[in-house]
């Protein structure tokens, strides 16, 4: 095939999966937009929906930072036998189908369970409440922040390491004073991705905790009531808050200047 007819065939098949990706999200901005920003003053349902989606992903995106960052450290750092089916096993919640993995929850953290009952047993309700919700988003987006994570201690050149700890620094303090600081963009952007992940799910949370209503599952629910009117102008809000991780990511990921990791990291 001479190369002018391939450089064609390539840039039409490009614009029309870039067509095939963009129209539909931008079709339901356009049509519903204003529509669900005048719905953001008057309907208290879906602020609270919202509301809800976004203190709960904050809570899920805090838990999966705080135990994911160690365990992406070690995975990285360390070799250990079994090291492998242990990162595989942290990436399978990405390959389940999502009310799969709230069936899964359900079984484990359901009112029969151990761990069910242990938490009723301390005024803690999982499932149809807030935690639940929390737990379905931790569950389905925290192996993002952990493959993130990994990548970015992935991309910390060692010397620095090595050479801290040949001037006394114990294995924390480098840690703390080489590692985080050179791999920190990465862990941030990483972290953007597992928010922006647990607002948009929906499979897992309408299996394990139906009401109270995230958005997304508000906007199903309105959907199956009342039709593809009343559903869109939640659909249209939904889409454009979801610019907003979208462009903090681009940012972190783009928006790199030559020695500013290294430079931060000694400081």
């Amino acid at each position: 095939m001479p190369r002018s007819i391939a450089s064609i065939l390539a840039a039409l098949l490009g614009s029309l999966l870039f067509l095939f990706l963009v129209a539909p999200i931008a079709q339901l901005v356009a049509t519903a937009g204003i529509q669900g920003g005048e719905r953001l003053a008057t309907d208290v349902e879906l602020r609270r929906a919202l509301g809800l989606t976004a203190a709960t992903a904050t809570v899920a995106t805090t838990l999966g930072v705080l135990g994911g960052t160690p365990i992406a450290y070690a995975i990285e750092r360390w070799h250990f036998r079994g090291r492998a089916l242990i990162a595989a096993l942290l990436d399978l919640p990405l390959l389940i189908p999502h009310p799969v993995a709230g069936i899964a929850l359900l079984l484990v953290l359901g009112r029969d369970s151990v761990l069910g009952q242990a938490a009723l047993s301390i005024g803690l309700r999982i499932v149809g409440s807030p935690a639940g919700i929390v737990c379905a988003m931790l569950f389905v987006s925290a192996p993002l922040y952990l493959s993130g994570a990994r990548e970015a201690f992935a991309r910390v050149d060692r010397r620095f390491e090595a050479v801290a700890r040949t001037l006394g620094d114990h294995r924390w303090r480098v840690f703390r004073r080489v590692t985080l600081p050179l791999s920190g963009r990465g862990l941030v952007a990483a972290a953007v991705v597992m928010w922006a992940r647990a607002v948009s799910e929906f499979g897992a949370i309408v299996i394990i905790t139906y009401n109270p209503k995230t958005a997304s599952v508000l906007s199903y629910d309105r959907f199956t009531s009342f039709g593809l009117r009343e559903a869109l102008p939640v659909a249209a809000i939904l889409a454009v808050l979801a610019l907003l991780p979208l462009t903090v990511l681009r940012a972190l990921r783009y928006d790199r200047r030559p020695g500013l990791d290294v430079a931060g990291a000694r400081g």
